[in-house]
């Protein structure tokens, strides 16, 4: 499937590496990726034409810090992404170091928990993750943070432009033993969160619609309190339209929920995706470009598992280079960071062992794609949109990343793979997080179209 192109970035040295995001850190319209450094500078990565070169500044880079998770959102609706920073030095419960929350001001990025109003806010629990959530779809994004052993925290920005905890007032400041995050509209018409943890059961947080939030997961099957999440995967794995869950469980069996026509989940994991391995990021991407996605599980110190839809079914296929029996992966994250309509993959690692950053590209074929980049109502990414891609009698369904389970975040594009024989006539249907939607018929396909929100 894969082949190495780790020689495309220019500066890779062996380090703690965790958390991927991609984001566009330097507003140039092409997007970047946010490395993040425990321990080691964090490190932003910029396809500059012929490789990838490191870009970051010395206040990005906060190299005495020890990073593990990244994201980004426009939290203050500038049209431009602020970059959450996860730092721990501690397994759970407090700690010593804050986390960052750089926003760009002019031709610097600052952090706002440094900021004298904000100190008393900043986290000073142990998290896992952090993912963005729009939870009242005006376009305006909060931050939510998976703490291990301390209160959820859910951070957005007040009318004066002070970071404040909203978890309490959102009904979202549970304790658990955090570990990952997604955010979209799973079983709402709103952003939900789903919060996969150690040690306890799982919270799902269903979006009432008026900025407050449900925990339902044993609801909706989705407790599973006997394991231990890792990373998490959403996507249609069963054709029906509808959003599933996939996710991997330390050393444990690990899962792929699909929704029920009553509503709740069920876990249809085949034996050999449920087998236990010490998983890290679970990532669903077609990188094929055949029409369907592929699920690839990230391992620390053991080979890395890949799966895909063939013949009705899940199967194990062979990774190729991206295989690492040897690598200790502590993130990974996807995106077309050479604009080529494929999806290379780029993973991190760390924690067991210093190691470099690795780089893969899907082995070149005849099929063709589609990229779907949809915008908030002031330019930014729409982090939580919907988009559908239909063509002849089959629909294909992305979310929009807001945070893409265990301490990484992807690219904010749908990607569609069209295969080698596209459908003559498609359409896509782009929903933001507040239910507005916007349907466009595509004229030319091998293209990225950039959707702007509805007039």
């Amino acid at each position: 499937m894969f082949t190495d192109a780790t020689s495309l970035i220019r500066e890779n040295p062996h380090q703690m590496s965790y958390g991927i995001a991609v984001s566009d850190v330097d507003d140039d319209g092409d997007f970047e990726i946010i490395i993040a450094g425990f321990g080691f500078p964090n490190r932003v990565l910029k396809w500059n034409g012929r490789m990838l070169i490191d870009i970051a500044d010395e206040d990005l880079a906060d190299a005495d810090r020890q990073a593990i998770g990244v994201a980004a959102a426009d939290i203050n609706g500038d049209g431009r992404e602020e970059i959450y920073i996860l730092n721990s030095d501690t397994f759970d419960g407090p700690k010593r170091l804050g986390d960052r929350l750089f926003m760009n001001r002019g031709l610097k990025w600052v952090d706002l928990f440094s900021l004298l109003d904000n100190e008393p806010t900043a986290n000073l629990m142990a998290g896992r993750s952090v993912a963005c959530v729009d939870r009242d779809g005006d376009g305006i994004y909060g931050f939510f943070v998976a703490n291990y052993g301390g209160p959820m925290r859910l951070y957005e920005l007040n009318n004066r432009g002070l970071v404040k905890d909203m978890a309490a007032q959102a009904g979202v400041n549970h304790v658990a033993g955090g570990r990952s995050l997604v955010s979209l509209p799973l079983v709402s018409t709103r952003m939900d969160i789903f919060a996969g943890n150690e040690r306890g059961p799982n919270f799902l947080f269903y979006n009432r619609g008026d900025g407050t939030f449900e925990e339902s997961a044993e609801r909706f099957g989705l407790s599973d309190s006997l394991e231990n999440v890792r990373g998490i995967a959403v996507g249609d794995f069963n054709g029906d339209g509808r959003f599933d869950v996939v996710y991997g469980n330390w050393e444990g069996p690990h899962r792929m929920f699909i929704r029920t026509e009553a509503g709740p989940f069920r876990n249809a994991a085949p034996p050999e995706m449920a087998l236990p391995s010490r998983v890290r990021t679970v990532i669903a991407a077609d990188f094929d470009n055949d029409g369907y996605e592929e699920l690839f599980f990230n391992n620390i110190g053991e080979p890395n598992r890949l799966f895909a839809f063939r013949d009705g079914r899940w199967t194990r296929v062979n990774l190729g280079a991206a295989g690492e029996p040897y690598g200790f992966g502590t993130g990974a994250a996807v995106g077309d960071f050479n604009n080529d309509g494929r999806l290379e993959l780029l993973i991190a690692h760390g924690e067991s062992n210093l190691q470099p950053l690795t780089l893969y590209q899907p082995l070149p074929n005849l099929c063709h794609w589609l990229r779907i980049k949809p915008l908030t109502r002031y330019g930014a990414p729409a982090r939580g949109a919907v988009v559908r891609l239909v063509g002849g009698r089959r629909v294909q369904i992305r979310a929009i990343c807001a945070g893409s389970g265990y301490l990484c975040q992807m690219e904010p594009v749908a990607h569609f793979g069209l295969g080698p024989e596209p459908e003559s006539e498609l359409r896509v249907e782009v929903t933001w997080p507040d239910g507005l939607m916007r349907s466009m018929p595509i004229p030319e396909i091998d293209q990225l179209y950039v959707v702007e929100y509805p007039a």
